[in-house]
């Protein structure tokens, strides 16, 4: 076994083990289900305690992922008497979501669940807030000091590229010369480029690379006008993988004004209108990579547990770890129902 597969193996035996330990906080709605299969069974956890007061924070919802992230959070808090959740406005003014958790600092909240639009620059005040007593609970976008949040909850953005690629090893297998094209988003973020790395270390242990890359901007519009230039550059392609399903609409518009469908494409995130399209089989979309809109959720019921001194309860030591990493699934035709009820709307 070679050392870049002893790699990818271990990474995704992680990222599964963490997913577990999330789903075990459970709710104090015994009925409650999970789509994506987790242990909902109830447990002390779910007994009615002090009423906690978290303070909530995200980006705009100018995103289908984005909006989901802020609508699950709430709908996971509505289901905890003894939660109180306080959701600031959504804002991509730094400046703006600063002045939010300052407030929260100042009314003295139980905690903090933070996505910040730009995690170096709200790291100062998450260490204020954590030295005020108030854990901060990290979303998606990390801080650049670990020590301004309790807890970390993350996507796996490095997943998301590995199980894509291997996705689409496993559809190449007797095609040593096929031809994969990938449309990206901002190449500048870190997401992004972990989503790349791991996509081309994927497709290093099957003999395959990216022969044809673009980056758009996490935008239909972009998506629509880097998937044209691509076909046009591009005159035979065997798969593609696309980082966003959002963006996901606009690079299925340029595919079918240009009559292209010898290929296959995996999507990435999870909408549920590409999640509808697998299901249906009626475009090049076969597949697409989960990247968890339930991480604010997840964020939510760590804070209560946190701020009612309890732990993950299938953890033998009663304590919450310092970060979660969610896993990557791919998502095709099989298995779909278990995701689509979950998923985002673009």
């Amino acid at each position: 076994m070679s050392a870049r597969h002893r790699r990818l193996l271990t990474t995704t035996v992680a990222v599964v083990g963490a997913a577990a330990l999330v789903t075990g906080c459970t709710g104090n709605t015994p009925e409650a289900t999970s789509s994506a299969g987790g242990n909902d069974a109830a447990s002390s956890n779910d007994e009615t305690g002090d009423t906690v007061v978290i303070g909530f924070s995200a980006p705009a919802a100018d995103h289908g992922w984005m909006a989901q992230i802020t609508a699950a959070a709430q709908a996971e808090a509505d289901r905890y008497e003894d939660i109180e959740l306080r959701v600031a406005e959504g804002t991509n003014d730094v400046s703006a979501q600063i002045a939010q958790v300052e407030t929260f600092i100042n009314d003295g909240v139980d905690a903090i669940v933070l996505l910040p639009f730009d995690g170096d620059a709200m790291t100062p005040i998450a260490l204020e807030a954590m030295q005020a007593g108030i854990p901060v609970i990290n979303v998606d976008r990390e801080f650049s000091d670990p020590n301004a949040a309790r807890v970390t909850v993350l996507g796996d953005n490095y997943g998301m590229g590995i199980s894509a690629g291997q996705y689409v090893c496993s559809q190449l297998a007797d095609k040593p010369d096929a031809v994969v094209a990938e449309v990206a988003g901002i190449d500048s973020l870190p997401l992004t480029q972990e989503r790349s790395q791991g996509f081309s270390d994927a497709l290093s242990e099957c003999g395959l690379d990216v022969d044809n890359r673009v980056a758009a901007e996490f935008t239909v519009e972009s998506g629509e006008e880097v998937t044209a230039n691509l076909l046009q550059a591009a005159p035979q392609i065997d798969a593609i993988w696309n980082h966003d399903d959002d963006q996901g609409i606009g690079v299925l518009a340029a595919i079918t004004n240009a009559g292209r469908d010898e290929f296959f494409m995996v999507g990435g995130a999870g909408s549920a209108n590409a999640m509808r399209s697998i299901q249906a089989g009626d475009s090049v979309l076969q597949a697409t990579v989960i990247y968890p809109a339930s991480q604010a959720a997840d964020g939510v019921r760590l804070a209560r547990l946190l701020a009612q001194d309890k732990g993950l309860s299938d953890l033998t030591d009663v304590e919450v770890p310092r970060q979660i990493t969610l896993s990557a699934p791919v998502v095709t035709k099989d298995n779909v129902d278990s995701y689509i009820d979950s998923a985002f709307e673009s």
